[in-house]
């Protein structure tokens, strides 16, 4: 009788636990995603919630598609106003304003330092998002930099694949000047206006306008004063097919006017775009500035999602993160083929899809290079005011190129601009 009553006991026991747990995994309720990009940012968003729900069916999943200024006004307005109410439970920030949201808004977003292994991202991206040792996002896409350049004409000028690796930005000078010589091309399509290229040199040497304290560190900053010297020696060396806006930049290399272009990888899908060169194109580490402390390593862009802290599923919210950006292996190889989006994941990074070769890149591993260089981008801190401080630098950067004024003038100025932007 004993017997059959622990055996009773067990069999009641066993139901319960296995009851526990199937309410445990059972997720319920909704989540409003705030993001922007139907090419990009949406359809990733789109493929996470369609996997969630496959094994979470009962949780319904809104994606709310907005242009980036609009999310980024709605957000600040709400936050601003202390309302309960009107906030989505996950929302994308570019990595440049993490800081300014973190720090403007205490205690808008989850602290999600303990639900995530945070080691499993590249050391940058969760830099960028770390406030007082506490993490509050799940890093997404890598803005890893690279010279993308033409093999025919670099080629034709007698270079090879392995002369453009590890270069300085002196060396790329003196290649582009050749390549002109020899094929009347220029290197690189540039807008003088643009300053991606000032934070790509910056970030190669893990300084930012700011120092640690978030000050304003434009005179005394060797790698500013560095990037300076570099554009007006671009300017000057008649390698540079001047462009103007994001149409023209593009045409400079799908046309073929320009061998070459430096940026973010997220150019992959315009450089593409341009199918007759499919076979020509190759893909090197970012040139470093002259300065012992830079690398052939850098950034520009990318973004992040964060869980704001009003959520009403919040629970739900970090197992939807969690089980898709910061665990789903195969989600990132799909999501690199279908939108050419680089995960900051480091474990998905050894999946097929990164290393396959690319036949548009003359067959290289054009994804398992760049997650390689990805993994040593110098983590840097963006502060709250990148934006402004790019503005106040470009400002400048017209007379200085002209010789109108010299460098110190140039960055003092500039300081000063800086300054009267962010005074409060």
């Amino acid at each position: 009788m004993k017997r059959l009553l622990s055996l009773v006991l067990v069999g009641l026991l066993c139901v319960s636990i296995l009851g526990t747990v199937g309410i445990a995994a059972e997720k319920k309720g909704k989540l409003t995603i705030w993001a922007w990009d139907p090419n990009f940012n949406i359809p990733v968003m789109a493929e996470a919630k369609a996997r969630y729900q496959k094994l979470n069916p009962k949780v319904e999943i809104e994606i709310v598609e907005m242009a980036k200024a609009d999310v980024e006004q709605r957000l600040n307005t709400v936050l601003a106003s202390g309302a309960r109410e009107g906030l989505p439970d996950i929302v994308l920030i570019e990595d440049y304003n993490a800081q300014k949201y973190l720090q403007a808004y205490p205690g808008a977003f989850v602290d999600l330092t303990k639900a995530i292994n945070f080691k499993e991202f590249a050391a940058y991206k969760t830099e960028l998002m770390t406030l007082n040792r506490k993490i509050y996002g799940v890093p997404f896409d890598s803005g890893v930099s690279a010279l993308f350049y033409r093999r025919d004409i670099l080629a034709e000028a007698g270079y090879k694949p392995e002369d453009l690796y590890n270069i300085t930005w002196d060396q790329l000078i003196e290649i582009g000047k050749k390549v002109k010589a020899k094929t009347g091309k220029a290197l690189l399509g540039f807008d003088p206006a643009d300053g991606g290229l000032i934070r790509i040199m910056m970030q190669s040497t893990g300084e930012w306008y700011f120092d640690e304290q978030g000050n304003p560190k434009i005179v005394n900053n060797e790698a500013i004063r560095e990037a300076f010297k570099i554009y007006k020696k671009l300017m000057d060396s008649g390698i540079i097919k001047q462009t103007s806006g994001w149409n023209e930049w593009v045409a400079s290399f799908n046309n073929g006017d320009s061998a070459a272009v430096i940026t973010g990888c997220w150019i992959i899908g315009s450089i593409k775009a341009e199918k007759s060169q499919s076979g020509l194109w190759g893909v090197a580490p970012t040139p470093r500035l002259n300065l012992k402390n830079s690398v052939n390593y850098s950034n520009l862009g990318g973004s992040s999602w964060y869980i704001t802290a009003r959520s009403r599923n919040r629970q739900v919210a970090e197992d939807f993160m969690k089980t898709t950006f910061a665990a789903d292996r195969d989600f990132y190889q799909k999501i690199l083929v279908g939108q050419g989006a680089l995960g900051s994941y480091l474990p998905a990074q050894d999946g097929p899809a990164f290393t396959e070769p690319d036949p548009f890149f003359g067959g290289q591993k054009v994804f398992a290079d760049l997650a390689a260089w990805m993994r040593e981008i110098p983590p840097v801190n963006y502060g709250l005011f990148t934006y402004e401080a790019d503005s106040a630098l470009m400002a400048v950067m017209p007379d200085y190129i002209a010789g109108r004024i010299d460098l110190d003038t140039a960055l003092q100025r500039a300081a000063v601009q800086l300054e009267n932007q962010i005074a409060f």
